[in-house]
């Protein structure tokens, strides 16, 4: 069971006095975001389609949909788990280390490779610098005070948004007002990651992790978790030791967590929100990892100036960023209206996914995009947030990792069912055909969850008043309040919603 948010207010630890401490963590964390912005400075990324296309590979449509883009979905299933655990055996560096090197290894591939197993092999590494985001999300809450964790996240994820948007809007203004060839930005792609591998060099590596490596500051001064309330006393232990599992397994640390996870899986709140992860992520993934190859269809242009794939991507970011943003500031109750706003979002991007799928306007197909992604991120933030206000930090990383994977799984054979040349092999057209029926069937789902839940609702509030609108907060605190509690107010007075979990930005 989560903490209350009293004790957590009683077990924080006091702000940092100003000191040569104090200053020596926030000059790394700002060596880390910069790092950070600089690792998503790749302008070249908008455009690896129309290269792939283009005279400098010249490689069929056919190959790129059905042969080489599938490739992205097998490997990242295959690495995510263990990139998943060696980022906490390991302290993170290492990690980031590995992702800087095979962002460098796509790069040359991209540059220098010319069969389809090249471009394949480009596929694999980029998996693991997909992966090894992890790494970059988690390793700035070993650098700074749990007091600092809410601010420091927002710092490091609003460096990789600035990243990525100032990347985009670099490669679109080459190429169109530098009429810079795509092999030349990608030269200058693979400068900018040389440079933010070796900044990767100077990282400082943590001494603790959150599992393998929790070390004796973290038992003995930091604030007690969940899991270490779940450990049982003297006189507990001596009796668990008879019997079949040996205590030695039953009291482990990962055995503690399946079984607090079994108890947390009872809330509706944390199942509902965990499926729309699963399901939406799987089918946002895989517009995002094929869009581009739409837009070649659409615009099938000669003309390398006439290509506004980096515009699309950094108008996407910013929306992105502002619908994460606003969307910390809805007051509703989500125990009622979670699904259908749910269903609302989710049959909006149903008819931007065919939308895509049926014009032949180039700016209409990139708004489209623009709106689709901008939706998706409005709700990822309340999703994250909704997760894990009823979980522990130990839990928060376990649910998330299995959403994660769950989401991946679903990708994974929706890609080898309808994308892989052994599958059905569709062109892409066909294939956002078939991810707006996807999305249509989500829709229908998530919109008679909420009429069956705004029936019982009618039903019970002719027995009791209906409570006034409240802003996001966690199911404790709304069972607080409802109980007559007081709610802990959130550090500086705003609930940062969009800083909870390591939503990374998926390939361009």
């Amino acid at each position: 069971m989560a903490l209350s948010g009293p004790e957590v207010e009683k077990q924080m630890p006091a702000e940092p006095q100003p000191g040569r401490e104090q200053q020596s963590w926030w000059c790394l964390v700002f060596f880390f975001c910069f790092y950070g912005f600089m690792a998503q400075m790749r302008p070249g990324e908008s455009f690896i389609t129309p290269y792939l296309l283009g005279p400098d590979k010249n490689f069929t449509r056919t190959q790129v949909t059905n042969e080489i883009t599938p490739v992205l979905s097998y490997s990242y299933l295959a690495v995510l788990v263990p990139i998943f655990l060696l980022t906490d055996y390991l302290c993170y560096k290492p990690v980031l280390l590995l992702q800087g090197l095979s962002y460098v290894s796509v790069w040359l591939l991209l540059l220098f490779g010319s069969t389809v197993l090249h471009m394949q092999f480009m596929e694999f590494f980029f998996s693991i610098t997909m992966a090894a985001r992890i790494a970059y999300s988690s390793y700035i809450f070993s650098l700074v005070p749990p007091a600092h964790y809410q601010r420091m996240a927002s710092y490091s994820r609003a460096s990789v948004l600035m990243g990525v948007f100032t990347s985009s809007v670099l490669g679109q203004l080459l190429v169109t007002m530098g009429r810079v060839p795509f092999s030349t930005l990608n030269y200058i792609s693979l400068a900018f990651l040389t440079f933010s591998l070796v900044l990767a060099l100077f990282l400082k590596r943590p001494k603790r992790s959150l599992f393998f490596n929790r070390g004796a500051p973290v038992r003995a001064e930091a604030a007690p978790s969940e899991l270490h309330q779940m450990n049982p006393g003297p006189a507990q232990a001596v009796g668990a030791r008879q019997g079949w599992p040996p205590a030695a397994w039953r009291d482990s640390t990962f055995v503690r967590m399946l079984r607090e996870l079994g108890r947390a899986v009872q809330l509706p709140q944390l199942r509902l929100w965990s499926l729309w992860w699963v399901f939406n992520s799987a089918g946002y993934y895989l517009i995002v990892y094929y869009v581009h190859i739409l837009w070649n269809v659409v615009n099938p242009t000669t003309d390398t100036t006439r290509v506004y794939n980096g515009g699309a991507d950094a108008a996407s970011t910013l929306l992105g960023a502002l619908t994460s943003f606003a969307a910390g500031f809805v007051r509703i109750r989500w125990a009622l209206w979670a699904r259908l706003v749910i269903a609302v979002v989710t049959v909006l991007q149903a008819g931007l996914v065919f939308l895509m799928y049926k014009t032949n306007d180039i700016w209409l197909c990139y708004a489209a995009f623009v709106l689709f992604r901008g939706s998706y991120q409005f709700l990822v933030p309340i999703a994250t947030f909704q997760i894990a206000a009823s979980l522990s930090q130990e839990l928060r990383a376990l649910v998330f990792g299995i959403n994660t994977f769950l989401a991946t799984v679903l990708k994974t054979v929706i890609t080898l069912i309808v994308s892989d040349k052994r599958g059905l092999g569709l062109p892409v057209c066909s294939q956002f055909l078939v991810y707006f029926v996807y999305f249509l069937v989500l829709f229908a789902a998530y919109f008679l969850a909420a009429v069956l839940v705004g029936l019982r609702h009618f039903q019970q509030s002719r027995h009791q008043p209906v409570p006034p609108a409240q802003e996001l907060v966690s199911p404790m605190q709304e069972k607080a309040t409802q109980d007559g509690a007081p709610r802990p107010a959130p550090e500086d007075g705003v609930f940062t919603v969009g800083d909870l979990s390591p939503q990374s930005e998926a390939k361009a």
